[in-house]
């Protein structure tokens, strides 16, 4: 690290369990964020202020106005401009120090597989069970850790699925690609703005810690979030041997 980077992330150095080696590995990183919106807006900026050195922007949309009330990455002057690039303008505001790739488009699985690939860890921001499963398919596929989150309404929820424990469930242990579940947009039912803060900026740190190799992540547990209590509930969560995407049957 050069004189300005130690500037920059002397609060992340001062921290022991950082320290220089962990903000190295921080900025030797690469992390893959589908989603510019309301989860992928608070993620992003995080990762880019923390310092990861490389961060993809997926995201196929173009900013709207109603996308203000909770997607942070955005301003009112980038209305109709790609999400993506968009977010790539805010990050690097921040930070020009990183790298910022902006993708507009809707990935695949083949375009997933190559971009998890090259990811040290993934970031699930996206808002629907299609995306989700085909994002947890590639990370299990590549070995890649996965943190997902979400929010309706008031309700969030955050998990780490992590393919290089033999102990950690994936997405579909979870949630099961071969059951329905009902998509449920923002865009009919709401969503309270800062909830989605709260959830995103736990993501940057479940990411973080993956790549700083620190602490303990959420791994085999899933946090729900009540926003109108504020009150959160911890649920464990087990590997299904019969997975068809992790377990014995599966890719693994």
């Amino acid at each position: 690290m050069n004189d300005k980077q130690l500037l920059r992330y002397s609060r992340h150095i001062l921290l022991d369990e950082i320290g220089i080696e962990g903000q190295q590995r921080a900025l030797a990183a690469s992390a893959l964020v589908i989603g510019a919106g309301g989860l992928g807006s608070p993620a992003a900026l995080y990762l880019a202020s923390a310092g990861i050195g490389r961060i993809v922007l997926v995201d196929d949309d173009e900013v709207d106005l109603t996308n203000l009330q909770r997607q942070i990455l955005h301003t009112t002057e980038r209305v109709g401009q790609p999400k993506a690039e968009s977010g790539r303008a805010a990050l690097l505001a921040l930070n020009p120090e990183i790298e910022v790739v902006a993708l507009r488009e809707r990935a695949d699985d083949a375009r997933l597989a190559e971009l998890v690939g090259q990811a040290s860890v993934v970031l699930d921001c996206s808002d629907n069970f299609a995306t989700r499963h085909a994002v947890n398919r590639a990370c299990v596929a590549h070995t890649v850790p996965l943190v997902s989150g979400a929010v309706i309404r008031f309700d969030g929820q955050i998990s780490v699925f992590d393919p290089r424990a033999k102990e950690s469930p994936c997405y579909s242990c979870l949630f099961p690609q071969d059951q329905r579940f009902e998509d449920v947009a923002c865009s009919t039912m709401g969503v309270f703005a800062p909830l989605v803060g709260v959830v995103g900026a736990m993501q940057a740190a479940e990411a973080l810690k993956l790549v700083m190799q620190i602490g303990q992540s959420l791994a085999g547990r899933l946090l729900l979030l009540d926003g109108r209590a504020m009150e959160w509930t911890s649920i464990g969560v087990a590997r299904n041997a019969g997975c068809p995407v992790c377990g014995s049957a599966g890719c693994v």
